[in-house]
């Protein structure tokens, strides 16, 4: 029989992985923050919110709710940007956490673009979504 020579053996560890930075539940960006002050100003209610949600409807399930809000609710989620409130129910929330909310401007024309990394599908036209 051969001898073979063994190596004591020794212990390593593997650090854990660094745990991922947590994502804002809703980020408003200063171009998005800027026309809805403007808007709210041209309204004659700059101390009043912008609401942002998500309604049943449209060809793919669901459509973003954007609207002015003169009088949030005890239980909103609300986020300030820039001096302007976005206010979000509850429910709405679970299907928006870690959507951008961006004012763009370009050849295509204007308006609101939402990132919403929880989207699935959506429609051609883009007002649709599906979770």
């Amino acid at each position: 029989m051969l001898a073979v020579a063994r190596e004591p053996m020794t212990e390593t560890t593997t650090p854990a992985p660094e745990p991922a930075p947590a994502r804002p539940l809703l980020t408003v960006t200063s171009s998005a923050a800027k026309v809805m002050r403007d808007q709210l100003a041209r309204r004659g209610t700059p101390q009043a919110a912008i609401r942002f949600g998500i309604r049943g409807g449209g060809c793919t399930g669901y459509s973003y709710l954007f609207e002015f809000e003169d009088s949030p609710r005890a239980n909103d989620h609300v986020f300030v940007k820039d001096g302007v409130r976005v206010v979000v129910d509850p429910k709405s929330m679970i299907l928006l956490k870690g959507t951008e909310i961006h004012f763009e401007t370009g050849i295509r024309g204007h308006g609101f673009r939402f990132s919403n990394p929880n989207v699935q599908d959506s429609c051609g036209c883009g007002e649709s979504i599906a979770f």
